[in-house]
């Protein structure tokens, strides 16, 4: 236990870093006690600090324990831990720090994992880096950014050919569970012609992130990613700043004139995290128990990403959205939807009968391959869509014998076409297929060459 003279000598030294800062006036530097915690919630009374700025709770036994402010009523000021509680009792001192929540980046993270506070998980030693940045980004004027022009190879047949990519769009990868969907993103991060890959896993199982790094990305991947985790055990809090972090490293790559892939798995774990501490400082749930904050969150969080301006690099964006139950109209998957430009919609029936990637091509679009495709291009992707479709639309008929051959000269065109339209759209894990050769292959299928 730390005497209590030592205690105060030591806080004033802690906190003479922020007093000599000129952005903080000292009367905001007032110290309080804990007076009540509910779930996750701390309720501290006596102490002044701003939304977002970050304060230290001292136990009896002299350990330290980071929260952040979410919010406050009165003269109740509400924090959210970001580390196990354990020792907290009431009137534990809380000591605003005077400082909000940054995101520490440099060339020196690339090859590292980090947690959602931003220190390493690995055994790597510290972290090297030359800067700080706000976790919370800066917005970029909408009409200074680059117009999306260049296309992206993902290395994926059915997306380079059918939904092309645009360097520095914002896709959504809707899905439900066990379709596939972690795989697909392993698959982009490995094959996608991008200068560096930032992949934020907020949410998700913790063992997924020792099998993305060893079995998905290897050694060799490893060394232009940068790896952010805050699995599913992880507080509320440290979850949103998992997507925050991983976000604003992309940013920093971006403003250095690079070409970034952010990779984040998942929005919806983003959004159910917001829900948590919003639901915990008593704000009324108003769709199927998402708080009207969250949808605010989720375009703050969209918006971030994509072209820099005239000079700048790009962050093409590509966030899986957890379709609860398969269904692909629940509130996040359709708040998700508006903000994003375009979406892949992974089908669990074919999953179900081997069919990977388990794109279900009719119900997924990319909002800019009109820009970004020539007039061949979007030519042959119709020209397939309309014979996949076709075929679906009159599958039951075909299946029991019902229809005969000759009715329809489209028809027969869609049953000759649909095994080497099935065999195009399927793709081996470890195999990459760039843009050129997938529109050939696809001229081939539909002999056009």
């Amino acid at each position: 236990m730390i005497p209590a003279a030592n205690r105060s000598s030591i806080w004033l030294d802690r906190l003479k870093p922020y007093t000599e800062r000129a952005d903080i006036p000292h009367d905001l530097i007032v110290e309080g006690k804990l007076s009540r915690m509910v779930g996750l919630t701390l309720e501290a009374i006596g102490c002044r600090a701003a939304i977002g700025s970050r304060c230290e709770i001292e136990t009896k036994s002299g350990r330290m324990i980071e929260a952040e402010v979410v919010g406050f009523s009165g003269s109740k000021v509400f924090l959210m831990p970001t580390a196990e509680v354990h020792g907290l009792e009431p009137d534990c001192r809380v000591i605003p720090m005077g400082k909000n929540s940054l995101a520490k980046v440099g060339f020196g993270l690339l090859g590292r994992v980090l947690d959602g506070a931003g220190n390493p998980l690995d055994d790597k030693g510290p972290l090297r880096t030359t800067a700080q940045i706000s976790l919370n980004g800066t917005p970029i004027n909408p009409l200074s950014r680059k117009p999306i022009r260049e296309p992206l190879d993902v290395g994926v047949r059915a997306i380079n050919s059918i939904l092309a990519v645009g360097r520095g769009q914002r896709m959504g990868l809707f899905a439900g569970t066990g379709v596939g969907k972690s795989i697909l993103l392993g698959m982009m991060t490995k094959f996608t012609n991008a200068d560096i890959v930032v992949v934020g896993l907020v949410g998700e199982r913790g063992r997924e992130v020792n099998e993305f790094v060893l079995k998905i990305l290897g050694e060799e991947g490893l060394k232009r990613a940068v790896i952010i985790a805050s699995p599913a055990d992880c507080p509320p809090l440290m979850r949103v700043h998992g997507a925050l972090l991983a976000t604003s490293v992309a940013e920093y790559f971006r403003d250095q004139g690079k070409d970034v892939l952010l990779l984040m798995d998942s929005l919806t774990r983003f959004a159910q995290a917001h829900r948590e501490i919003a639901l915990a400082i008593d704000e009324p749930p108003a769709t199927k128990g998402y708080p009207p904050s969250v949808f605010a969150k989720l375009p703050h969080l969209v918006e971030r990403a994509g072209n820099a301006d005239e000079g700048g690099g790009s962050i093409t964006a590509f966030y899986t959205v957890l379709a609860e139950g398969d269904d692909t109209n629940d509130p996040i998957a359709d708040a998700a939807r508006g903000v994003l430009d375009g979406h892949i919609v992974l089908s669990r029936a074919l999953a179900d009968s081997g069919h990977f990637p388990a794109i279900d091509i009719e119900a997924s679009i990319s909002r800019v391959m009109t820009d970004i495709a020539d007039a061949n291009h979007l030519k042959l992707a119709r020209d397939l869509r309309r014979l996949y479709s076709l075929y679906q639309q009159n599958r039951d008929l075909i299946s029991v014998g019902a229809y005969q051959p000759g009715s329809d000269p489209r028809i027969d065109k869609a049953i000759e076409k649909h095994p080497a339209i099935v065999e195009f759209l399927q793709q081996d894990m470890d195999e990459s297929v760039s843009i050129a050769q997938s529109l050939h292959q696809l001229e081939l299928l539909l002999n056009l060459r």
